[in-house]
């Protein structure tokens, strides 16, 4: 196979996609190249007239769904809660599907001929580190893999591989909520904490997504299990009536688990799997946990265990998950931006002792209350955005120290001159917000955050990582 599907393979088909954003641009694009007739539509005239004209593509407002082999909705708009959007209601009353761009993906990749495995990463937190991380793992094993979905290209974007070849997908409770044929060899659930609740209704609603992961399983595929998921005695009872093999793994020593982790080594009941002293782009219990579910999956699709510890040493941080951005004197500048919510945020809060600690933006439900056992860890905070306040009453009530800068380009400054005085190692950009009150999004805040820190390492005593 040379990586591209074949230009008849949808011929004769014919799809609907909503809203042309990453996802449905590609999708467009990969449907239109496999031979399908697609009609397409975004509420935004510049979107809509920003995509190429081809013979096979209608750009028109729906108004019938009849005919139509599928729907593809962009993931941010909703089919059932809050409230369906008109479009997903006409789909439903026809009967016709409502699918994830990863769902075609499947079947084209299967309409194909090509027998390529896939493996599954979801969760609340982590699963970008853990599907970047098992895609580097079997690449580096000689794998042919493709790796996408919620994080990086769009499913429809990624080639056509081989038999022998593996596709990592990370998948959002929003794809997964979509899928129909999908079927995971290796299929992870890192874990779980509230967010989300408004498209899923509460916490069962959100579990109940995020189980779709394992969907279609059999015997000789894999389920990986966090080890903090809820009811996870009852989840092995149930997973395991499919026949799957089931992996519970722990960043912490947990030896009841199948794979965990020791201060020093990542193991298993048959011992050492890696020295993990030399792994420097996975701190923390919580990447840990990552590297112990990649791990699984890795081995599972035929990684050699000799070929682990290698892989996790050279393994490279993703950008805005505790990545280090320069040192200033001593002083570590981390960007975590990705942490939109406590649970995240309290992963790299408890990585380090002493720290000037960035936070705020669109606060979640319930605050930082949740950060509370981690406060003692925070020598100052430096609050911005639009909850700063509401964050400012919270640590106000603990006894901790901060100030509200209301933005980035004050923090960053006052955080050097703070940690210069009170001797602290490190500031964090952990917001625990969501960031959509003054940027595009977590990238856009931690790339403003980066700019900023290397700007000031370019004076004295600065020094950006190689």
């Amino acid at each position: 196979m040379n990586g591209v599907f074949p230009p008849t393979l949808f011929t004769g088909f014919h799809y609907g996609v909503v809203g042309l954003g990453r996802n449905g641009n590609a999708a467009v694009a990969a449907l239109l190249a496999m031979g399908a007739t697609v009609q397409a539509w975004d509420d935004r005239e510049t979107t809509r007239a920003a995509l190429p004209a081809h013979p096979r593509l209608k750009v028109a407002p729906f108004t019938t769904m009849l005919g139509l082999a599928g729907l593809i909705l962009s993931p941010g708009i909703p089919h059932h809660l809050p409230t369906p959007h008109p479009l997903a209601t006409m789909a439903r009353d026809a009967g016709v599907p409502i699918l994830s761009d990863a769902e075609i993906l499947f079947r084209a990749v299967r309409a194909a001929g090509s027998r390529a495995r896939f493996a599954g990463v979801t969760g609340t937190n982590g699963k970008s580190t853990t599907t970047v991380l098992l895609a580097h793992m079997l690449a580096a094993s000689g794998v042919p893999v493709a790796a996408g979905g919620n994080l990086g290209p769009a499913a429809l974007s990624l080639p056509l591989l081989p038999d022998d070849g593996v596709y990592v997908l990370e998948m959002s409770s929003y794809m997964l909520e979509r899928l129909d044929q999908l079927h995971f060899d290796a299929a992870c659930l890192l874990n779980l904490s509230a967010d989300h609740l408004d498209r899923h209704g509460d916490m069962a609603g959100y579990a109940a997504a995020k189980l779709h992961v394992f969907d279609h399983q059999h015997a000789g595929d894999l389920a990986v299990l966090g080890a903090t998921l809820p009811d996870l005695t009852v989840l092995r009872r149930r997973l395991a009536a499919t026949g799957a093999d089931i992996a519970c793994i722990s960043g912490a020593e947990t030896v009841q688990c199948d794979l965990y982790c020791t201060p020093h080594a990542l193991r298993d009941h048959h011992g050492v799997i890696a020295d993990l002293g030399a792994v420097h782009d996975l701190p923390g219990t919580h990447n840990r946990e990552n590297a112990a579910a990649a791990t699984a999956m890795a081995l599972h699709l035929g990684m050699p265990r000799g070929a682990v510890e290698p892989a996790l040493v050279s393994f490279a941080a993703l950008d805005h998950r505790q990545k280090l951005v320069a040192s200033i004197g001593g002083i570590r500048f981390i960007n975590d931006s990705k942490a939109t919510n406590t649970d995240a945020a309290a992963r790299a809060l408890a990585c380090h002792d002493r720290m000037i600690w960035i936070a705020g933006g669109t606060a979640k439900a319930g605050g930082i209350e949740a950060l509370a056992p981690c406060f003692g860890r925070i020598v100052l905070a430096l609050l911005i955005g639009r909850d700063a306040p509401e964050l400012a009453r919270t640590l106000a009530h603990y006894g901790i120290p901060h100030r509200i800068v209301h933005t980035l380009d004050r923090a960053v400054p006052e955080a050097l001159e703070a940690a210069r005085a009170l001797e602290a190692d490190v500031v964090m950009l952990s917001p625990a917000c969501a960031s959509f009150d003054q940027f595009s999004g977590f990238e856009e805040r931690g790339a403003r955050f980066a700019a900023l820190v290397r700007d000031l390492a370019a004076g004295p005593g600065g020094s950006a990582p190689g």
